[in-house]
């Protein structure tokens, strides 16, 4: 079986190893896969595994010999998945690897917010503690959390997982689902609507999949209702936010900060309206990137192709 990896260096840089996944075929491994090479490097694969090469309907309609792609993540909008489904292609993911190390990424995104602990640390080092008049000093408004509210737009594992986190912190939770409530033993945890969110939260989270109904819904209307006071949160997906809107709410005052792991384009262009907008930390779409995490994305990624290859196929996304 010809197993080829499109882009393996995010997944591994080279603190892991392949070897599992090198006993179940003749395994291919490049480091990244330009638009232009992913058609020459796929053509012979039997299982193609990809995290962020696209592979649309008119790249699978030229794929053969192609029986499964692994998707090296839990999003899978990278796969054409109605094509690969008509072809016979099985598509599978990785769904719970990353669920702790994101919901830790929030926080720590909120907390840079709520503290600004990077910039006072580089405050201190430039000299201004040494030279300030007083015990101490801060340069931005320092938030406690106990007490607020976090909206949690999305409730799936990571934010369930956030929620509970928040719980933790003394902040109350509000959730927003597309597929209604649900479920939950997290008792500070109400439902409410995604206008009520985000008219009441302090710290809004997007945890929900990008979809064409999902695009863009934190747009300028809905910036509006959010509280003077809040903080925008995301780790899912760039496009869930009109960038633009959101970097003039940010210059304007409409919200007080943005905590921001995934742009629309990944890498972005040098003219991104989020770099100079105020009180935004942009990280380099890093929740997921643990060593933990990737362990195990690696461990479930080779059970994955495991499984197909006996014949029973697991976490597919596309039955």
């Amino acid at each position: 079986m010809n197993i080829v990896v499109l882009d393996g260096f995010t997944l591994n840089p080279g603190d892991l190893s392949w070897d599992e996944l090198k006993r179940l075929g003749s395994v291919t491994i490049y480091d990244r896969t330009p638009a232009e090479l992913i058609l020459e490097r796929s053509r012979d694969a039997d299982m193609l595994l990809t995290n962020k090469t696209p592979l649309r309907a008119d790249t699978l309609a030229q794929l053969p010999k192609l029986k499964y792609i692994g998707v090296l993540a839990t999003g899978y909008d990278v796969v054409d998945i109605r094509a690969a489904a008509e072809r016979n292609i099985v598509v599978s993911n990785v769904p719970e690897y990353g669920t702790d190390s994101v919901a830790q990424h929030v926080f720590a995104l909120v907390l840079e917010l709520a503290h600004r602990t990077g910039s006072h640390s580089e405050s201190v080092h430039r000299g201004e503690w040494a030279a300030s008049p007083d015990f101490c000093y801060w340069r931005y408004p320092l938030v406690e959390l106990a007490g607020k509210t976090m909206g949690i737009v999305g409730a799936g594992r990571i934010g369930l997982r956030t929620a509970r986190i928040a719980a933790a912190f003394g902040m109350r939770v509000i959730a927003y689902s597309r597929s209604g409530p649900k479920n939950s033993d997290i008792p500070e945890l109400r439902w409410g609507s995604l206008d009520e969110l985000l008219r009441e939260s302090d710290v809004v989270s997007l945890h929900c999949p990008l979809t064409p109904e999902t695009e863009g819904m934190i747009n300028k209307q809905a910036l509006s209702l959010m509280k003077k006071t809040a903080f925008l949160i995301n780790t899912a997906r760039g496009k869930l936010i009109n960038e633009q809107d959101l970097a003039e709410a940010l210059e304007s005052g409409a919200i007080a900060g943005a905590g921001l792991d995934v742009l629309s384009s990944e890498p972005p262009r040098p003219d991104h309206p989020l770099y100079n907008a105020k009180n935004c930390i942009i990280t380099p779409h890093i929740a997921w990137a643990t060593i933990e995490a990737r362990r195990r994305l690696m461990a479930v990624t080779t059970d994955n192709v495991r499984a197909f290859l006996a014949g029973s196929p697991q976490n597919v996304v596309n039955r």
